[in-house]
């Protein structure tokens, strides 16, 4: 007899203010969400807009299950460019699911 798989996460593995580091070499390959320049980067949460199915499982025709928590998550633009020529206050924010942070 087959497991049930549970649809939904149990409960998000960060909170707004924790740092976090965008992973450099995820399992996925292919079409992914995450920006490459961002890989490797590190941020902070801002906050946590809820669980969605895995947008990149649902790409390949996979049913997006278990749902994985999304982030809104904060970058200092002078951490991500090395030119950056723009004031060092100001920030990017993006969107990105728990599967690519890792603790920073």
């Amino acid at each position: 007899m087959a497991r049930r798989r549970s649809s939904e996460p149990v409960a998000a593995k960060f909170k707004p203010g924790d740092r976090v580091r965008v992973m450099a070499n995820p399992a996925v390959r292919g079409h992914v969400r995450t920006p490459g320049y961002l890989q490797g980067k590190i941020g902070s949460v801002e906050g946590i807009h809820g669980a969605f199915r895995n947008p990149e499982s649902l790409a390949y025709g996979g049913d997006g299950l278990p749902k994985q928590f999304l982030y809104l998550v904060r970058f200092d633009q002078v951490r991500l460019w090395e030119k950056y020529g723009g004031s060092s206050q100001d920030r990017l924010l993006v969107d990105i699911y728990e599967h690519w942070l890792e603790p920073g």
